[in-house]
């Protein structure tokens, strides 16, 4: 409802998925509007593209990070959209599959990448950074409060035995954290993971270099939209929205997040 949708419109989803967003949209802009997608996740953009076949035919979809919106609307020399959607992080169909390294849930290779074109790996991470990086990442970015002895931990073991898959790196993780935090409302490694998985697809500095392009690319009226999952991205989006309205060139159409149910 926040985006105003209405047949003609001409709609960006930035970070599309399997298409679930982009279905109910297409719906709603339908006949006459335009739903352009894009995704990093060549998989997720195979599945959006059945879903959405099946909709309308009033789409275009492009292999692209959200960071890169702007090339994504000149590639199809459309300057002006009519709202925008992101939707940031990890989503249910990659934690889902074991083989992309997501989730400490089942075993599968310490991967993460989000486009699997891009070289960098969890495992990269894990092997190529010092003590004192590791405990940065898992700090700053996974708000981990044991940052130091898991780092100190992930050290000590890489130098003794593989770490190559989520569950070595789980047992590495419950290893290094006192017995009493192993048995928490939320698993010790769920910090961590978040942390990696950040750092390997740039997260934070994507959705940075994103929101100013997306809120440029709005017609008058236009409406931005962002779904985020944790503080991090959260206290983004928010600098940002105050930060335009500050300036006088954007309103804010919530007084405060809306949060699902």
């Amino acid at each position: 409802s926040h985006l105003n949708l209405s047949p003609g419109k001409v709609v960006l989803d930035a970070t599309v998925g399997s298409g679930g967003h982009s279905e109910a949209i297409l719906k709603r802009i339908t006949p006459g509007g335009l739903l352009i997608g894009m995704d990093q996740d060549q998989e997720a953009l195979k599945r959006a593209e059945e879903r959405l076949a099946a909709a309308g035919s009033e789409f275009s979809l492009q292999h692209l990070n959200f960071r890169f919106l702007d090339q994504a609307l000149s590639s199809l020399n459309i300057h002006e959209v009519d709202a925008v959607l992101l939707d940031v992080g990890v989503s249910s169909d990659q934690l889902d599959e074991p083989v992309r390294g997501f989730s400490f849930m089942k075993e599968g290779p310490l991967d993460m990448r989000m486009d699997k074109a891009q070289s960098q790996t969890a495992e990269h991470l894990i092997y190529g950074l010092s003590e004192e990086e590791l405990a940065q990442v898992f700090s700053e970015l996974g708000e981990e409060r044991y940052a130091r002895k898991i780092a100190r931990r992930v050290v000590a073991e890489r130098k003794a035995r593989a770490i190559q898959t989520t569950l070595d790196l789980k047992q590495v993780i419950e290893a290094a954290v006192p017995s009493y935090y192993r048995f928490g409302r939320i698993h010790p490694a769920t910090r961590v993971f978040q942390a990696l998985r950040i750092a390997v697809n740039d997260e934070l500095n994507a959705l940075k270099e994103a929101l100013p392009k997306a809120f440029r690319s709005l017609k008058s009226g236009g409406r931005l939209a962002v779904i985020s999952f944790h503080s991090l991205e959260d206290r983004i989006v928010k600098h940002y929205f105050v930060k335009e309205k500050n300036e006088g060139t954007g309103k804010i159409i919530t007084k405060k997040p809306v949060e699902a149910t």
